[in-house]
């Protein structure tokens, strides 16, 4: 099996269980001096910079952003307290949200702005609301694997059939909210099994979803386990024709159709500074949410801005049974995939 990035994995769990050390801390590189607004981001330079010049250049804020893995970054702030420079933790996933807002780090968010994004995406306290959101999906190559033969749940990755022809990542934020999801929605014992046995039937790792993508488009291997927008940055890159990669979802009920979300938190050391709150409203206005669509192709979740033309309606995608607060127990997943030898 081929394990990439094992040893990030290992440290972020490490920093999880609070006995990080200070080497390579992405909340102590940067001085905060200057800065009007503190942003530790989970979300990729790439992605949002463009999203956080925006919001200065319409509120004159100054913003200092240290981006990071959201995993990583979240036990940073676990370990800083109340302590941390930072005012906002802007999470790729809603399970660290949640375990910010459980270790009381977070502040609860005014009504108006939390309410502007359905229940079910934000945090049940207010204190976190999502800012967007993704999909997971299967990823098929569509000269080696007809339409018809993709599985239509995650159990059947498993089959011989798929041998040496699966790819995860089992480092990346993603994948894990999604085993966690797996835990609750299924069982431990049983999210434990389909893991070993993914293992046995010679399962391959990459570093992220895009290494996924570009692996099956190659053919390197058939299927990939991914988050639905990767396809479309892709596309965006090299034109649609050009790829032999697509996207499909499970049927429903399956872990593997778990829509998540990024988001946000005003945390309890940003909550004197007027510019935060500030700053989720700014995640939450129109502009934001056509970025989301138009720009990073995931959902937007403010009512009245349409997510793509070619992505099924959030409303039809039926996931596992959980709400997005039960992905909290990041540290229990990675637990789980050291036990297995995933990380």
């Amino acid at each position: 099996m081929n394990k990439v990035g094992g040893a990030v994995a290992v440290l972020a769990v490490a920093v999880l269980g609070l006995s990080a050390c200070g080497s390579g801390d992405p909340a102590t590189d940067q001085s905060t001096e200057a800065a009007e607004l503190v942003v530790y981001s989970g979300r990729s330079e790439e992605l949002v910079a463009p999203l956080i010049e925006q919001f200065e250049a319409a509120s004159g804020v100054q913003a200092e952003v240290r981006y990071g893995d959201t995993a990583e970054l979240a036990a940073q702030l676990l370990e800083e307290g109340d302590n941390s420079p930072a005012d906002i933790f802007f999470a790729q996933d809603a399970g660290a949200l949640q375990v910010i807002e459980d270790e009381g780090l977070a502040t609860s968010l005014p009504a108006d702005v939390v309410k502007k994004v359905p229940a079910n995406f934000r945090s049940a306290d207010d204190q976190w609301v999502g800012t967007s959101g993704r999909a997971r999906v299967i990823v098929y190559n569509t000269d080696l694997v007809p339409a018809e033969e993709v599985p239509d749940t995650v159990f059947e990755l498993v089959d011989p059939r798929w041998k040496g022809q699966v790819g995860i990542a089992p480092t990346n934020a993603s994948f894990q909210a999604f085993v966690t999801a797996m835990r609750v929605s299924v069982g431990e014992e049983r999210t434990k099994q389909w893991l070993e046995e993914l293992i046995a039937n010679d399962v391959q790792t990459f570093e992220n979803n895009l290494a996924i993508l570009d692996a099956v488009n190659a053919g390197t291997v058939e299927l990939g386990l991914a988050n639905h927008y990767y396809l479309f940055e892709k596309a965006a890159e090299v034109g649609a024709e050009n790829l032999a990669v697509r996207n499909a979802a499970f049927q429903s009920g399956d872990p593997g159709n778990l829509v998540n979300v990024a988001g946000a938190a005003v945390l309890t050391s940003g909550a004197d500074n007027a510019a935060s709150e500030q700053f989720v409203d700014f995640l939450l206005s129109d502009e934001a949410q056509e970025y989301f669509a138009e720009e990073t192709s995931e959902y937007p979740l403010v009512e009245g801005i349409a997510a793509r033309e070619d992505l099924p309606p959030l409303s039809q995608i039926d996931g596992p049974d959980l709400t997005l607060d039960q992905l909290a127990d990041l540290r229990g997943t990675q637990d789980l995939l050291i036990q297995v030898g995933l990380l």
